[in-house]
Parts: C-alpha cells; structure tokens; sequence
C-alpha cells in the first residue's frame, strides 16, 4: 500500500536514453488518436504502485478492436487510425512500450509552462503589492490623518504591524476570505487524494459531504463564538485565559507539530503531479514554486494570503471543471461514467456496521470524521485566523455560510472526477502497469492524456493541483508565524517589541517555518502510504490532544489547568504510539485494505506481466479479530476514528486526573469563555461576570 520513496522512480524513465524528437512527434499523435478513439468499460481498484516504469520485451496481445499504430524502428510516417493499414504493416508494427509511452506522455508544452509561471509571477506581483506598494500608501495617509487634525488610537492600532500583517487589520471582506478558506482547506490532498480514494476504494468516502455540512454547524454554534468574541490573534490564547501560560505554550507547540508535519505532504503531493506530466524531479520543482510562495506570503502577510487564495481558486476550480467536462464527453457522457462505476461496485454506501475496525463504515464517518472536520473548521489555527480578519460577528456568519457552501461543491467535483477516473481506466489500470508509479499520480496522468490536443490546460492544471498547494502552504506559514509571535516570542521578551522589530520577526519566521517544510519533502517521501489517509493519519498524533483541550475548555468546566495538561499530554503520547503502530503496520503488510478490482486486459501498450501477481489485484489481508491481540485491535482501528480517539482519551484522563488535582468551582471559570451550548445550561450555576478588565485590555492591545 505504499508509494515509491525513489526519486528516480517518480520521475519515469527520468535515467532512460533521449527518445528523438520525430519519434516523440508520432508517439504523441499515435496516443492522442488512440485515446480519443478507445472505449472504457469498467474495472476496479488498484494496488500499490512501490517501482519505477518497467517495459517489457514480449510483445502482449489487445482486446481493443480500435487498429491504430505505434511507434517503429523504421522511418515511415505513423498513421492516424481514420487510415487504412496494410497487413504487412500491421505485422510490423510493435507497440509502445510502457516506458516510451510514459516519456510520450510527459510533454509539457511551452504554453503549459508559460501558464503555470503565469500564476507563479501574479501570486509574486500581488505579494509585492501588499508588501510594498499598499504599505507605503496607508503609511502616507496615516500621515496625512495625523497632520489634518489626528487619527484615531483604535486606528492607529488596526494598523499596527503584527495586527496588518497576521489579520489584515481586521477589515477583510467576506467573499475574498471565504474562497481563501476554500482555497486553504482544499489543498492538493484534497484534489489529487479524493479522487484516488474513490478510484481505489470507491464511493464510501463521499459520504464526506454531509460530515462536512454537519461540521460546518457545530463548528459555528459551538467553537467560534467564543474565539469570535474574544478576538484573538493566535487561538491558543484562549488556552491562557481559561488555563495558564502552560497550557497555551502546550497547545501552541501540538499545533506546531502538527503543521510542521501537514505542510511538506502538501507540498510533495502537487510536486507528484508536475513530475507525472514533465518528468522533472520533484526535489528540482519544489524549492523553485516554495520559494515563490515564501516570498509572497512573507511580504505581504495575510492580505496577499488571501487574494493569492483568491486567483488559485480560480485557477483551480476552472482547471478541474475543465478536465472533468472533457473527460466525460470523452467517455460518451455523464449516464456512461455513473453506469461503468455502477456495474463496477464503486457506487455504494459506507458500510452499516459498528465494526471500528472497517476502513470506511457509517460509523467511522459520523462519529470520527465528523469530529476531525469539527475540529479543523472551528478550532484550526488557519481556520479562525481567516474569521478573525473580518470586521464583525455578521460578516463571520456570511463568510462561514460560503465558506462550507463552495467546501462542499469542490468536494464533490473531487469525488465526481474519482469516477471519472475509474470509468476511463476501466480495462488498463495503470498503476498495474506502471504508467503511473504512485496513486495520486492517476488525476494528472489523465490530465495529458484526454488534454493533449489543448495546449495550456495541463499547464493550468497543474498550477490548479499547485494553487491548491500554495494557498494551504502559504495559510499555514502565515498561521505559523501568528503562534510563534504571540505565543512563543512576545511571552519571553522583557520590552515589548517595536513595529519594526515586529516586521523583522514575523517574516524571518515565516521564511524558516517555508525551508523547513521543504526539507521535510524528503522524509514524507520515505512514509508511503495514500496521502489522504497518511495525512490524516499522522495529523491526528498532535490534532487529538488538540480537539480534546479545545473541548476541555469550552465543554467541561469543572477541568482545571493540571488536569488538562496531563490529558492532554496522555492523548499525545497514546496517539504517538497509535498512529506510527499503524503506520508500520500498514508499510510491513501487516494491515492492508482491501481495493476495487483492475484489469489490464485493454491495454495498447508493453508492459511487463509478470509484475500481474495477485497481489497487483486485490491487496488485503483478512485477520479474524479474535487472532488480534488487545493492542492490535486498537492500531487496527480506522483512521477515521483517531482525532476522536485521541480527544476521547484526553478528556477522559483530565475528568479522573480531578480526583487527584481538583476541580474547578463555578466561579472559576468565566462564563464568557465557555461554549454558547454550555452557557446555557449553567446559567443557573455560572454567573455572568466578565472578564478582569486588565485581562481583556491586555489581550485587546495586541488587537
């Protein structure tokens, strides 16, 4: 179930002699044509592509009843299948071999790449703008209020440096904020592994899209209220107002970890996808589109954030509208590609079962998911700073209104373009045959197949698939540098810094937080796995504890700072074991899922079959749960279930830590730092003082 770590793998046939430009020509004609000619049928799932692009010496024999030729060693022109070929001809011709057809395949024309720099140079231009231009505008005209007659102290301090560059003074509008929170929540994860996941495991995963909506409300009505209300720049504040500063320096740092671990499988994902569709290294492209983001986001803070969000998600929503209308007209229309996936058993409900252990149930759905997506919509960091931009609590309530509207459409473009995928991969799968060496390489290579005739949409695809990237990279490095300031900084100096000192340290930590992410590439190429689920996975070590102090603080009262450290803490060590128990589990074959079924039997190219193993079909392993031991069961748990374990165990540990420290008593506890839902059960109990007025003031004039 793991995907190549082989750098020479992702790149296919990246070491293979140069093919000759005229041999390139017809083979791009010869794949054009025959695409556009072949008819799909269904098949299933896939198994894990772990090698580099292999081509085989024996010819094989196609089921396609299309005739259409391939590249030879003789100089003749290569037909078009609209020709007639001789049998003389025809005997000479030999196919493809999957490693020709792969370097066929990655020709990225000079228009695709002007459009892909294309998006790199406005992302630059508008980080430049806010940055420079923008800046040196409102500093002249605070200059010119000062000398008419003085501006406002309020004013004053909504142009402060930390408050401009990490909430855009609290004046952003709301539709450019809710497509930046589409834009950072969709990352190209979300773009390249949804589709996967549908085309590997089928359609449990689009269940998704009520968890999502159900998500949305709980995060309104139960966390951001208070964070709302509270207007804070960093959410771990929050962790000092109704903790300590040790609680807060502990939620700070797991989240930390946690983006320290998300950002580089953001990057390394779309950096799949140039490499399937240019064969370039992935460790060549990634610094170069890294360090453009790096330069924008540190110029021009959370204002060019946004409005890069802004341009990506155009790109990135026209990009993928664009692939899956030609691709089904490709396929004869949309009733074709629901019928394949429906004869195939790809349409389907999550499993009714109870069982934890199964991979996608109902259950691991509306209780697992629906507590991670909780989570990261009401209590991410990157998530409440873009609420915390806008100017009041109505604007909040329009932008989260949108925000979960344009989540929900983009998702299920996703989960539609995983059918799409399985209805034109229906009789050659090509991670069976190494066309593709890693999952979440299917959606590009369909890109340059059915594509090839429109210069410059693999270009906007793959700045889409990168946009995506971006956004959520440049999101969590401004987020990043948030908590770093107000959590870890500005807590340990003696002086408070100056606006200037302030401009130098947020940027020098978004320009460290943006090469450590890229280092880190090279480790999460080495974990494998599908990187929805890895992301998930390994997210969920640090996102746990997380989930389980939030819900400490807003829905248990009674926890004071003690115990909910040491639940936290518990949660983090047993998620820790968790997670990489599994993980290990998953790369030694221990514990595999099982997939939707692929054939191989239409393919018109060479490929080695030897490689068809049963392994290569369907690649799972059957355990009866008796045979498990205590520790296994828990490990071979569903992903889906392990932010809620993880906050389960958490609140669980700080409750019977209580008997031990204490708890608090009702006037410990500020109502207003409390969840909406509690207050109104313990209004009868908590009284509505507010909170110490020096507190507040302290918290405001970061603000």
């Amino acid at each position: 179930m793991s995907t190549t770590a082989d750098p020479v793998a992702l790149g296919v046939g990246a070491n293979s002699p140069p093919v000759e430009d005229s041999v390139v020509a017809k083979t791009t004609t010869t794949v054009a044509n025959a695409i556009a000619k072949t008819v799909a049928v269904i098949s299933s799932a896939v198994s894990a592509s772990t090698t580099g692009a292999t081509s085989s010496s024996t010819p094989t024999t196609s089921t396609s009843t299309t005739t259409f030729s391939s590249t030879t060693t003789t100089p003749t022109p290569t037909p078009t299948p609209s020709q007639s070929l001789s049998p003389a001809l025809e005997d000479a011709e030999q196919k493809l071999s999957v490693k020709d057809l792969s370097q066929a395949l990655q020709h990225f024309g000079i228009v695709d790449y002007l459009v892909f720099i294309a998006m790199l140079a406005v992302c630059a231009v508008i980080g430049f703008y806010f940055g420079f231009i923008e800046k040196k505008q409102k500093k002249q005209k605070k200059l010119s209020q000062k000398d008419g007659g003085g501006a406002a102290g309020v004013e004053e301090r909504r142009g402060s440096e930390a408050l401009d560059y990490l909430v855009g003074g609290r004046q952003m509008k709301v539709f450019p904020v809710a497509l930046s929170l589409v834009a950072s929540f969709v990352s190209g994860i979300s773009l390249l592994g949804t589709s996967t996941e549908i085309y590997v495991y089928g359609t449990q995963y689009a269940f998704i899209l009520v968890t999502l909506a159900i998500s949305g409300a709980i995060s309104w009505y139960i966390f951001l209220p208070v964070f709302c209300n509270l207007q804070l720049t960093s959410t771990y504040e929050y962790f000092e107002l109704r903790f300590n500063k040790s609680v807060r320096l502990l939620g700070s740092a797991f989240f930390t970890g946690a983006n320290l671990i998300w950002l580089p499988i953001v990057i390394y994902v779309p950096a799949l996808a140039f490499n399937q569709v240019t064969g370039i290294n992935i460790h060549v492209i990634t610094p170069i589109v890294c360090l453009v983001c790096i330069f924008y986001t540190t110029a021009g803070g959370l204002k060019a954030v946004v409005w890069t969000d802004v341009i990506q998600t155009v790109i990135m929503v026209g990009a993928i509208f664009f692939v899956i209308i030609k691709g089904t007209m490709d396929l004869g229309g949309l009733g074709v590609v629901i019928q394949r996936n429906f004869d195939s058993g790809r349409l389907e409900w999550p499993e009714l079962t109870l069982d934890p252990k199964v991979r996608m149930s109902m259950f691991a759905m509306m209780v697992g998911n629906l507590a991670h997506n909780s989570y990261n919509l009401g209590c991410n960091q990157i998530i409440t700073q873009r609420y915390l931009s806008l100017p009041g609590i109505k604007e909040m309530a329009q932008c989260s209104f949108l925000f979960i509207f344009g989540l929900v459409a983009l998702m299920a473009i996703c989960l539609y373009n995983g059918l799409l995928l399985s209805a034109t991969y229906y009789d050659c799968d090509p991670l069976t045959t190494k066309l593709a060496v890693a999952k979440d390489q299917l959606v590009p290579l369909l890109v340059v197949q059915s594509m090839s005739s429109f210069p410059g949409v693999p270009g906007m695809f793959v700045a889409g698939v990168f946009s995506a990237a971006l956004s959520s990279l440049s999101t969590g490095m401004n987020s990043l540098a948030a908590v770093f300031l107000e959590d870890y900084i500005r807590p340990l100096m003696r002086k408070p810094l100056t606006e200037h000192q302030t401009a130098v340290t947020m940027r020098v930590c978004t320009v460290l937080i943006g090469v450590v992410s890229v280092a880190l590439v090279f480790v999460v190429e080495q974990m494998g796995s599908h990187v929805m689920q890895l992301s998930m996975t390994v997210g969920s070590v640090v996102q746990g504890p997380l989930l389980g102090l939030f819900v400490m603080g807003l829905l248990c009262p009674s926890i004071n700072s003690k115990s909910a450290i040491v639940g936290s803490l518990a949660s983090f060590f047993f998620m820790g074991w968790l997670c990489l128990s599994a993980q290990l589990a998953i790369n030694s074959g221990e514990m595999q899922f099982e997939s939707k079924p692929v054939s191989v039997e239409g393919c018109d190219y060479e490929f080695d079959r030897d490689l068809l193993t049963p392994a290569n079909a369907t690649s799972f392993i059957t355990q009866e749960s008796g045979s498990l031991s205590f520790a296994q069961q828990l490990y071979h748990i569903s992903f889906m279930f392990y932010s809620v374990m993880g906050a389960t165990v958490g609140v669980t540990t700080a409750h019977l830590a209580g008997f031990i420290f204490g708890r608090n008593k009702a006037e410990d506890v500020d109502i207003e730092l409390l969840s909406p839902v509690i207050r109104g059960f313990q209004k009868s109990t908590y009284s509505s003082v507010k909170l110490d007025e020096n507190t507040l003031k302290s918290f405001n004039e970061k603000s």
